[in-house]
């Protein structure tokens, strides 16, 4: 049985060849819409919908991410189906069919580059004031480190949980100290590929 990383990885890789397969089938170079990929992702946005309390919060964060994706495309292509279906939309074949290998790179390539780019986007923030009472919020701060790690395909060497959790509550009462400080604000953000872990002094 596939894990629930597995599943979110098959999602995101569905929704790419949903969009590709939808282009194809208004350019022409389809004879129906792609209805079996829909069908498969459908079955794991439902599943995971209706139990999210077994996902960790980085999970659940690339789960939400994906439903968003999918729920926009949906709409987009219910759309572009209710214009065909009135004949608003004139196809060309043959220019399509001849040019559909081309259109599949292309569609690729631009699904890929905007993934990359929200994901170089993503930022997650916490403010703490004393982790060792948060542990909900050093927890989730972890999480969207890991999964950052992990989008960015960096290793966590030898951080281990317990070992994020000493360092978050050392470095919180080491700036409380310095800065004579109440509030300390972690961001997790990625830059150019690599991922940084910040904490900020709040007032």
């Amino acid at each position: 049985m596939a894990t629930i990383d597995e599943d979110l990885s098959q999602l995101e890789r569905d929704i790419r060849q949903l969009k590709i397969e939808y282009d194809m089938y208004f350019g022409g170079g389809r004879k129906r819409p792609p209805t079996e990929i829909e069908w498969r992702i459908e079955m794991i946005v439902k599943r995971y919908g209706e139990r999210g309390g077994d996902m960790k919060f980085g999970q659940r964060f690339r789960f939400g991410n994906l439903s968003q994706t999918y729920a926009k495309y949906k709409d987009v292509f219910r759309k572009r189906l209710a214009q065909r279906e009135e004949g608003k939309v004139q196809r060309h074949f043959g220019a399509a069919a001849k040019a559909i290998e081309a259109e599949r790179a292309r569609a690729q390539a631009a699904t890929e580059a905007a993934a990359a780019s929200t994901a170089a986007a993503k930022v997650f923030r916490v403010v703490c004031t004393a982790p060792e009472k948060e542990p909900d919020k050093v927890e989730q701060l972890f999480e969207a480190f890991v999964r950052a790690k992990q989008e960015a395909g960096e290793e966590m060497g030898k951080m281990t949980r317990a070992g994020f959790n000493e360092f978050v509550r050392k470095k919180t009462k080491d700036l409380q100290k310095q800065k004579n400080c109440n509030e300390v604000e972690y961001v997790v953000e990625t830059i150019d590929g690599q991922v940084k872990l910040k904490a900020l002094v709040k007032s």
